[in-house]
């Protein structure tokens, strides 16, 4: 048999015991309520996660290469996809861009 979860009861703070709360928290000078120049300077933690975005934006594709090539780059240790893109876009320099497009 499942059990159900019983879901508390969140009970607000009177208006008293409000007051109370917020002169306890000014009178703490560890717990200071923030200016508004500190809530305005505040942004979502998960804006804060991951990697920076990229100005250049790169193009998710799937592509098969030869296990070999595919070997060597991951040989060369981490950041390996990077490296692979840097020898493709020096070959595109190298060559330019194809006639007809």
């Amino acid at each position: 048999m499942s059990k159900t979860l019983k879901r508390l009861a969140v009970v607000m703070p009177t208006v008293a015991e409000d007051r109370c709360i917020n002169a306890a928290a000014r009178a703490d000078p560890d717990a200071l309520p923030l200016t508004p120049k500190q809530l305005q300077a505040m942004v979502p933690m998960k804006a804060l996660r991951g990697r920076p975005k990229s100005a250049e934006k790169k193009l998710l594709v799937s592509v098969r290469y030869s296990p070999e090539v595919v070997a060597y780059f991951k040989a060369t240790g981490e950041g390996w996809q990077s490296r692979m893109d840097g020898v493709l876009r020096q070959y595109v320099q190298a060559h330019g861009v194809p006639k007809g497009q």
